[in-house]
């Protein structure tokens, strides 16, 4: 991969972390139920969710490419058509209402509950999935090395990890989750038009 491509996934994992949704209830949750502590827990366990399923995604489609011919084609055009799906999804979430990071249970996590919820939102979360083969597209070929699918790995897990432990530790302090919540609307946007930009960018292969 080229250094432009690293950029372009770096960026995709970035705004993926900071986009509302259930991911950052739970974070939030347990750092306001637990304290600080429980929070960092929640966002290293999701972090390390969302890198074992970054990797797993990445060499299964690697693994799809390399045995079936055929394979290239059918990923990369349902990837558009992921893509294209993702990026109405996001725009549209953009024009609604803000998201309400609220969840709904009474009793505050405990010991290593924390880093146990947020490695289970991540890694169990099928909608992730989706996202990932959509993603990954415009980036995987047949002849992928190892290292580079360890490498996609890693990047997922230290910018998500990255993103919910700074969550946990900062933007919870005074008025921060407020602010968060007030850029939902521009980061579902972001997304949404980076969804696009991608579909695009995969499309014009095919001319």
């Amino acid at each position: 991969m080229t250094p432009e491509a690293w950029a372009a996934l770096a960026t995709v994992f970035v705004l993926g972390a900071m986009s509302p949704g259930p991911s950052l209830a739970v974070v939030l949750r347990n750092t306001m139920v637990g304290g600080r502590r429980q929070g960092v827990l929640s966002g290293i366990g999701h972090g390390i969710g969302f890198g074992i399923y970054a990797f797993l995604a990445a060499a299964g489609i690697a693994t799809a490419l390399s045995l079936h011919e055929s394979t290239q084609a059918i990923l990369k055009w349902g990837g558009i058509a992921l893509l294209i799906w993702l990026g109405a999804k996001f725009l549209k979430a953009s024009m609604g209402d803000a998201y309400d990071s609220s969840v709904e249970d009474e009793h505050g996590p405990s010991g290593r509950a924390g880093f146990a919820q947020g490695f289970a939102i991540a890694i169990m979360n099928p909608k992730i999935a989706a996202w990932m083969i959509a993603l990954y597209a415009p980036f995987i070929e047949a002849d992928i090395s190892t290292e580079t699918l360890f490498g996609m790995g890693l990047l997922g897990m230290a910018i998500d990890g990255t993103w919910y432990v700074t969550v946990a530790t900062v933007l919870t302090r005074g008025d921060g989750v407020s602010k968060l919540r007030s850029q939902a609307r521009r980061i579902d946007a972001a997304m949404g038009t980076l969804m696009f930009v991608f579909a695009g960018l995969l499309f014009g292969d095919y001319l």
